[in-house]
């Protein structure tokens, strides 16, 4: 743990499994947010945020879909720990990278996955520290794809939700 940078931010799943297993190589923030948090470059912690709202995980579940990356169930995502490191390299403005969508950004480099260290989390660059659980799913992350009578069993339980239309962004 002595290795693990001081300074971590956390990130609503799955955007944080992304960021360290996934393709993901920007983390979008407000320049506000950005300047409020006193972000800067440099190595930090990528902290999976407690929250998960299905809706979000929903869009962003198909939203990596279609680029190429299948994301894990919601109830197998760890939420409320550091999960990895990883360097910000700069803060951006623009960008042609289909993970850019917003004001601004963190263009990140060398993801590390980590074994998972229970940790609260802050908004903006926070100093962590580790203590508390992981959280537990819930219950909309454990039926979440399952089909309607989970119970007698899904003809193809373990398949990924198929989507007729994309779902709704959650956030603007």
């Amino acid at each position: 743990m002595h290795d693990l940078p001081r300074l971590a931010l956390s990130v609503r799943q799955p955007s944080a499994w992304a960021i360290i297993h996934g393709p993901k190589i920007i983390e979008n923030r407000s320049l506000g947010a950005i300047r409020a948090g006193d972000m800067a470059p440099g190595p930090i912690c990528i902290h999976a945020a407690t929250g998960m709202k299905e809706d979000e995980y929903r869009y962003l579940h198909w939203r990596f879909a279609q680029h190429g990356t299948t994301c894990p169930r919601p109830e197998a995502l760890i939420r409320g720990a550091i999960i990895g490191t990883v360097d910000v390299v700069e803060i951006i403005t623009t960008s042609d990278s289909p993970w850019f969508g917003g004001e601004a950004g963190l263009l990140l480099e060398n993801p590390q996955p980590i074994e998972p260290i229970p940790a609260s989390g802050a908004l903006g660059y926070f100093e962590w520290a580790p203590g508390g659980e992981i959280a537990a799913p819930k219950p909309w992350m454990l039926r979440f794809g399952r089909g309607a009578d989970s119970a007698t069993g899904d003809l193809f339980p373990e398949a990924p939700p198929a989507y007729k239309t994309p779902p709704k962004k959650p956030w603007s």
